[in-house]
């Protein structure tokens, strides 16, 4: 408990307060729904605790890793050096650091190995909070800088250098080569990540909860900028396009089935009012002509942009159904179409395999160039745009200083039903630098659209 706490009613407003900071939306409802729930509870049971934690604050299972982490913070299950004890613990400092030498560090790396073979849970929790306690300390640094690094002690201890070892125990349990290798990589990942977990729950207990959930801590990977998303964030991201597409597709469906009604048919009610002497209780509607967008997508697929205008792609293709028509073009300096890419029922893997390969020759000159793009598919494209359709642009909008032909964008524009632009960086960055996001922004109105929930909501907006 913090200096200055007045108990567990402070801890449970702090942590509700922290999930709010992070993108999850809790109500107030919710919050008393958690309270009356814990109040029925054993406290004794951290895991019961945090079950009905999850269960009246959480709305969606991508929630659920910034929840896990934010409780271990306001809930830690160690407390301290944790699993060592205390005679050990001091005994190590009386000896000057000796537990971090040559020797040491093999003996660890020989039980890690062991415990990850065997993948014993309880005796990997104790080897992350020995292993933070042993090569992550860091005594001696000035005021408000942390004494504890998951990184120094997991570039000390290398388990990356053990997958070899692991592999051969896997394979001496008969496990094919493939499955021990894909086993050895997860086991290492979370084994990783119950390192990192347990230096936060360090630093929490010396700078508080809060501090840790303000900097240390990512949002929910729906609220994760594209472009600071690191290779596992984009697996789940993948993972969280097409159960994004099916609530947005559900959605959208409801929307329509309300919005059929067209204009009031007069005459209809009028004559059907006779039956209630005059008094028109039911109103009777025209039918309703349905409209569905013809889509042309078009893509910057440079740099960290592309990984924004795949899942833009994804997400599109998967809603297939709520557009008449939809056409996808990439670019960085020449314009490639890529439609032929997303099939319907295509694997996700297949897809993003394909579009790397036919964007892999796009750069004729090297560097991204919006003017050059643009005219390109005028001239090569002309039919791809008309009165029906709605052009969507995908970029930065950073051209290299090149020339931004945005007579050609006008042009492109005007003969368009609508058009928009999103760009994944932050509005704050537009117009600095080689930004042409203020120019391209006059012609064709920019949405910033840095993560999931944003783009989600733009989709949803654009299929109406």
């Amino acid at each position: 408990m913090t200096p200055g706490s007045s108990g567990l009613l402070d801890r449970h407003i702090a942590f509700l307060e922290a999930l709010r900071g992070a993108g999850l939306p809790v109500s107030l409802a919710e919050d008393l729904d958690a309270i009356a729930a814990l109040t029925a509870l054993d406290w004794s049971e951290r895991a019961v605790v945090r079950d009905a934690y999850a269960a009246t604050l959480l709305k969606r299972q991508v929630q659920r890793p910034t929840f896990e982490a934010l409780f271990d913070l306001y809930f830690p299950r160690l407390v301290g050096a944790g699993a060592t004890p205390p005679d050990e613990e001091g005994s190590a400092d009386e000896s000057g650091g000796a537990r971090d030498n040559a020797q040491a560090l093999a003996s660890f790396r020989e039980d890690l190995v062991e415990a990850l073979s065997d993948d014993d849970e309880q005796r990997l929790q104790r080897l992350a909070a020995e292993m933070v306690g042993r090569f992550g300390a860091m005594p001696g640094r000035g005021p408000g800088l942390s004494s504890w690094s998951a990184y120094t002690a997991l570039q000390r201890v290398s388990p990356q250098q053990l997958v070899d070892r692991i592999v051969a125990a896997l394979l001496a349990e008969g496990r094919t080569e493939e499955e021990a290798q894909r086993t050895s990589g997860r086991r290492i990942g979370a084994f990783t990540r119950r390192v990192e977990d347990d230096a936060r729950r360090r630093i929490a207990e010396e700078k508080g909860p809060d501090h840790v959930a303000n900097v240390a801590l990512k949002p929910s990977i729906d609220r994760l900028d594209f472009t600071s998303a690191r290779k596992a964030d984009l697996e789940e991201m993948r993972r969280e396009i097409y159960p994004l597409a099916r609530r947005l597709a559900t959605r959208l469906t409801q929307e329509h089935h309300a919005r059929r009604r067209g204009p009031l048919d007069f005459r209809r009610t009028v004559r059907a009012s006779m039956s209630t002497g005059g008094v028109p209780l039911v109103t009777h509607h025209r039918p309703k002509r349905p409209h569905r967008t013809e889509l042309v997508v078009l893509c910057d697929v440079s740099g960290s942009v592309a990984n924004f205008a795949q899942f833009t792609l994804l997400l599109v293709f998967a809603l297939q159904d709520q557009f008449q028509k939809v056409r996808a073009f990439t670019f960085i300096d020449h314009v490639h179409e890529v439609t032929h890419h997303f099939r319907p029922g295509a694997d996700v893997a297949d897809v993003m395999a394909d579009l790397a390969a036919s964007t892999s020759h796009a750069a004729l000159w090297g560097r991204t160039n919006y003017g050059r793009a643009l005219a390109k598919f005028e001239e090569s494209h002309p039919d791809a745009l008309g009165p029906k359709s709605s052009l969507l642009i995908l970029g930065d909008a950073r051209s290299n200083y090149s020339d931004l032909n945005a007579d050609v964008l006008q042009r492109l524009a005007d003969s368009t039903r609508h058009a928009w632009w999103l760009n994944p960086e932050a509005r704050r960055h537009w117009g600095t630098g080689d930004s042409a996001a203020p120019t391209y922004g006059e012609i064709v109105p920019m949405v910033e659209c840095r993560n999931l929930t944003q783009l989600g909501e733009f989709v949803h907006d654009l299929a109406i």
